[in-house]
């Protein structure tokens, strides 16, 4: 891990790093807290670094050297460390006040981008563990929940019963806001869950993850109570054709283009090319959007083995309802295998 992004590092032309992003601190730390800490990074040494209220946690934590310190004290350190050597700064994780702080250390600075994200991409055996336990246990709230999805319901309260269950389960929260959007609800991508009363013959859409040891899922299901119209019963056929053909394309190797494409060029043929707007995927891990983006916009980045991405094409139609199907999936070297298992019933 370090050793590649030390790598990273020399090719950006950086000598020590500023780790500010939190789903990055914890990658390189393994501390638990980590929107209460940085990662300090040079071409020798990593430093966890954090204040007094984390001392016990973090050296339970912490799989590199923690130094304790508050606001002023971190300055000095980070001074003694960089001495006046090209200090690399996360451009989209760096508020304007850390900047000025960094800017007075008197040292080239650099900002960077996905230095660390980008190694995160490839899942390790440890790291697919956690994200496996954290899709079982989506599916297995999902399950206890599905019979209670039904008209007369509130979104909200299905909403609540799904987190009690993941963690009833095991689960330490919920990856995300979990979506209950049901009727007219059903065309926002991400509803949230309102006080909507689920009414006859409507689609409800489930977006729901997990988050199990700080590593999450994440899956979205469209259902129907009852009998919907014959052209929302076609938007799920289609989006459920749009979804396989992003599957079957799936593998080591493949342009994640190709990949959004496949589903795109499905609902762009049968007419509702207008109504999907979103990305066909993304990456999964310690953050529910990171690399790789599986998008039209990704000309480049191919899919590796160990890379763990949803694919979620969707329709969604205003003032009528909206389909989404999504599974999350690990990468192989000749498929795909699947993580996410709950039922994906036909309308």
């Amino acid at each position: 891990m370090f050793e590649k992004l030390r790598q990273a590092m020399q090719q950006h032309e950086i000598q020590v790093l500023w780790v500010s992003n939190p789903a990055n601190v914890r990658y390189l730390s393994n501390f638990s807290t980590p929107k209460d800490g940085k990662v300090l990074v040079t071409l020798e040494d990593a430093f966890l670094i954090t204040d007094d209220r984390y001392l016990v946690q973090a050296k339970l934590e912490s799989k590199i050297p923690v130094k304790m310190a508050r606001f002023e004290a971190v300055l000095e350190f980070v001074h003694e460390i960089v001495r006046g050597r090209p200090l690399g700064f996360e451009a989209d994780d760096t508020s304007y006040k850390q900047f000025d702080a960094l800017r007075s250390l008197n040292a080239p600075l650099r900002p960077v981008e996905n230095l660390v994200d980008n190694l995160r991409a490839v899942k390790t055996p440890l790291e697919l563990t956690k994200i496996r336990e954290a899709a079982r246990l989506n599916d297995l709230a999902l399950e206890r929940v599905l019979p209670k999805i039904v008209p007369g319901a509130v979104e909200r309260d299905i909403a609540l019963e799904i987190e009690i269950e993941m963690r009833r389960a095991g689960a330490d929260g919920c990856a995300f806001e979990i979506t209950v959007a049901s009727g007219e609800r059903s065309a926002m991508p991400h509803g949230g869950a309102s006080g909507k009363v689920i009414g006859d013959n409507e689609l409800v859409t489930v977006d729901m993850g997990a988050n199990y040891q700080g590593y999450l899922s994440d899956m979205t299901r469209t259902y129907a109570t009852g009998n919907p119209n014959e052209e929302l019963k076609n938007i799920h056929r289609i989006v459920a054709k749009a979804h396989q053909a992003a599957l079957e394309k799936v593998r080591a190797g493949v342009k994640a283009f190709d990949v959004d494409f496949a589903a795109r060029d499905v609902i762009a043929k049968a007419g509702y090319g207008e109504y999907f707007g979103h990305s066909v995927g993304h990456g999964v891990g310690l953050d529910i959007h990171e690399q790789p983006s599986v998008s039209y916009r990704n000309e480049d980045n191919k899919l590796e083995a160990g890379m763990v991405i949803t694919i979620e094409p969707g329709i969604y139609l205003p003032e009528k309802g909206g389909v989404r199907i999504e599974d999350l999936v690990l990468v192989t070297e000749n498929g795909f295998e699947f993580l996410s298992h709950a039922p994906r019933n036909s309308v």
